[in-house]
């Protein structure tokens, strides 16, 4: 069976402003891989959520970095990987939040690294060569 892997990664800046451009280019890959669009809204909400924790929290020297964000159909699932310099965060260690407790008494912070979870299939962690790699990974259903 031959694979009908493709791919196509993308370098960003470490700016808020990005999230605009990873929503374009989202949309156009979806439907340049005729991807179903009932994926384009948990996937939007994942790479928003790890991309801004990796701006607002990855650097803290000040200075102008680049992320890398690498989308690959493998045709059964999509992988998305996000990779960057920033200090080492592994979120898949993260405890999952209370949600038993009412908004007034949890913690703030947290609930992000959890959506994340629930809206994606498998969530990993690497750190090699000094760079974070977080891997997304959404099943397709047939």
């Amino acid at each position: 069976m031959e694979s009908s892997e493709q791919t196509f990664t993308v370098k960003l800046a470490n700016q808020l402003d990005e999230l605009e451009n990873i929503r374009v280019i989202l949309k156009k890959l979806l439907a340049d891989w005729a991807i179903p669009p009932s994926v384009e809204f948990p996937l939007n909400v994942a790479l928003e959520e790890v991309f801004t924790n990796v701006v607002k929290y990855g650097f803290t020297d000040g200075k102008d970095h680049e992320i890398e964000l690498k989308f690959k159909n493998l045709g059964d699932r999509l992988e998305l990987t996000l990779s960057d310099d920033g200090l080492p965060y592994d979120p898949t260690i993260k405890p999952e939040p209370d949600t038993t407790l009412q908004a007034k008494d949890r913690p703030v912070g947290g609930l992000g690294v959890f959506l994340v979870k629930k809206v994606m299939d498998k969530v990993e962690y690497q750190r090699v060569n000094d760079k974070n790699h977080l891997i997304l990974t959404k099943n397709l259903e047939k």
